[in-house]
């Protein structure tokens, strides 16, 4: 027997949720277009090697990969996927710049829209097949990126009713000075990173037994009791400034302006999971929930591995579906006002009046046409519950007649 429901994480949509999510992607889309933000597209399908290239922190374990296909497959040794879907916006934005450079503009400010799949547990707020909008602006190598970035995402997140969200603003810059400063191995960095990044989730004593496995005690306790010093402070950034004793100053430096510009607050713990990220790095949050709505950060030696020319970038991302889910719950739908028109079998010879008459109710508000079932009350009541708010129907003298007179 065919299942008849979605895969598990995937879901359908009914038409007045298609019509919210869509009213929802052009109030940010509209937002992103004033900023300056033009869109671009990319396949959902990219090569393994650029899905696989070290950068995407945990996702790379999520990849849904494709098998090759007819001869390639049956000739296959060792690995039998050569292309997957993507898992986030960032890495093919990298590879079609490398690939359209030619085309481009020299500062690029790209608005990337569209869905990306990640094979993942499911729970509230993640889904395996998810939406994501995007803005970068590449070959921009001041903080003046990170300011639009941030400005424009709080912009679109205001628009869509979320302006009392929280940006959190933090450096890869400060965290590298930060581990090197407790005594981790410098070759222990990434994995340190990708543990720090489950802070929010797991606890702090959780992710100090997972850093114990590979680490120094000595360095856990250190990282741990430093974390928990700066966390505490009235004024965490120069706190973090006077510990690291000027291991990263322009990293403050530069943070300190962004924050000036954008009212943005520095929080120590935010890491991001992703490899690719060189410098600032920033998450938004609403009040209502425990997980970030948007996040993103700079990138500047990602294209460089895949075109050879080193090129800075700096992306933020609104994660579509978590806003979409509070903004639900905030607000419950609904529907968009429509009438429909009810005709007898034996007044379709009338069509051209029928038509007619349509076409003058289009011109308000959305119309459909549709032939009388012999349970015309069931109809009715079916009509109303799927959004239809005025019924008509049709006479023989040519004439509308509300349902209700």
């Amino acid at each position: 027997m065919i299942n008849k429901t979605p895969p598990k994480g995937m879901r359908d949509f009914l038409p007045n949720e298609v019509q919210f999510r869509s009213q929802l992607l052009d109030t940010i889309k509209s937002v992103y277009e004033r900023y300056g933000f033009l869109q671009i597209e990319t396949p959902c399908v990219e090569d393994l090697s650029l899905l696989l290239s070290k950068q995407g922190g945990d996702n790379e374990k999520l990849i849904y990969k494709i098998l090759k296909r007819g001869e390639k497959l049956e000739r296959a040794e060792g690995e039998l996927a050569d292309l997957g879907l993507r898992f986030d916006l960032t890495l093919p934005l990298a590879r079609y710049y490398a690939n359209n450079i030619g085309e481009l503009p020299p500062v690029v400010k790209a608005m990337h829209l569209g869905n990306v799949f990640r094979a993942e547990r499911n729970q509230r707020g993640r889904f395996r097949q998810l939406y994501q909008c995007d803005i970068d602006i590449i070959n921009e190598p001041s903080i003046l990126a990170e300011v639009e970035l941030l400005n424009a995402t709080r912009s679109a997140l205001t628009a869509v009713g979320l302006g009392n969200c929280t940006i959190k603003i933090n450096d890869r810059r400060i965290l590298k000075s930060l581990v090197d400063y407790c005594g981790f191995l410098p070759q222990s960095q990434v994995k340190v990173f990708i543990t720090l990044d489950k802070l929010d989730k797991i606890g702090i004593q959780a992710v100090k037994d997972e850093l114990l496995v590979d680490n120094s005690i000595d360095a856990v306790n250190k990282l741990t009791s430093t974390l928990d010093v700066i966390i505490n402070s009235q004024d965490s950034l120069n706190q973090c400034k006077l510990l690291l004793q000027g291991m990263c100053d322009e990293a403050f430096d530069s943070i300190q302006s962004i924050i000036d510009a954008t009212g943005t607050v520095f929080d120590i713990t935010l890491v991001r999971g992703m490899n690719y990220y060189t410098g600032t790095i920033f998450e938004a949050y609403t009040a209502e929930e425990s997980f970030a709505i948007a996040g993103g950060g700079r990138y500047d030696c990602l294209i460089e591995k895949i075109s050879g020319v080193h090129t800075c970038a700096c992306g933020f991302s609104i994660g579509f579906e978590r806003i979409a889910m509070i903004l639900q719950e905030k607000s419950p739908l609904q529907p968009e006002q429509m009438s429909a028109i009810i005709v007898d079998r034996q007044d379709l010879d009338n069509l051209t009046n029928i038509m007619q008459l349509a076409s003058e109710c289009r011109r308000r508000q959305p119309c459909s046409i549709f032939s009388r079932n012999k349970n015309v009350g069931y109809q009715i009541q079916s009509l109303r519950k799927a959004g239809y708010t005025t019924i008509y129907f049709y006479d023989r003298q040519g004439y509308l007649r509300d349902s209700e007179k």
